[in-house]
């Protein structure tokens, strides 16, 4: 069965939806849509699978857009279409994004989590092109704790290479960051910005790479041989 249609998620929101609305705007009986859906919940999943799905593909078609453009320009991009897709689905992204929902867990591995690491994999890309590991092990992070280093180790090592925890860290730092201003935007508290709010936000994700960039070492200083 398609899921398409974002049924009254638009209208009225996540909480609003019920199998019974569902079935009476697809003109069916709700004793029929229980052979496609058992609950809400899992009505509900399905939608945010399909939710992150569709935002991984917005910021992979916006990140395509600037292919032939510095990794700098690429990064923009990639962030310009995160944020339009939250700001055009404003409810899905609220559904994916807002308080998480009862008995919903995305099991490992799954379309859900597939879709968060290929979104990463696009920022990673774009944040640290032209850097090498030794650079990127060498970034200025402000000394994580070695428990979290250690969690970091591992954390980024499904792309082509594991990303060394101090770039981890800040890629991890840079997500907050933009998840952070697109949220505050979505959920109306940057309203009193107004019609400005998407030269604010290319500000600040310009700012964001500018300062990530500064904290990797240009040259790396090679340690004195010991003596022989």
């Amino acid at each position: 069965m398609s899921t398409g249609r974002d049924w009254r998620i638009a209208e009225h929101g996540p909480h609003a939806l019920s199998l019974r609305g569902v079935a009476r705007s697809l003109g069916m009986t709700v004793q029929r849509l229980y052979h496609y859906f058992p609950n809400r919940d899992a009505l509900l999943t399905i939608l945010v699978t399909k939710s992150y799905r569709d935002l991984s593909d917005a910021v992979s078609a916006a990140a395509d857009t600037a292919s032939d453009q510095p990794a700098a320009l690429r990064f923009m991009a990639a962030a310009e279409g995160y944020r339009q897709w939250a700001i055009t689905h404003v409810e899905r992204f609220q559904l994916i994004c807002g308080a998480p929902l009862p008995h919903d867990a995305a099991p490992h591995g799954g379309p859900t989590t597939r879709a968060m690491h290929r979104m990463c994999e696009i920022f990673r890309r774009e944040t640290f092109d032209g850097f090498t590991t030794a650079q990127l092990a060498a970034a200025d992070t402000r000394g994580p704790s070695p428990a979290l280093r250690a969690h970091l180790e591992p954390l980024f090592a499904h792309g082509p290479e594991t990303l060394p925890p101090p770039a981890s860290a800040l890629l991890l730092g840079a997500w907050g960051h933009l998840h952070g201003r697109v949220v505050l935007e979505v959920f109306g508290h940057t309203s009193f910005i107004g019609e400005h709010q998407a030269e604010v936000f290319r500000m600040a994700m310009r700012a964001l790479l500018e300062d990530i960039h500064r904290r990797i070492p240009t040259q790396l200083v090679e340690a004195p041989a010991a003596p022989s």
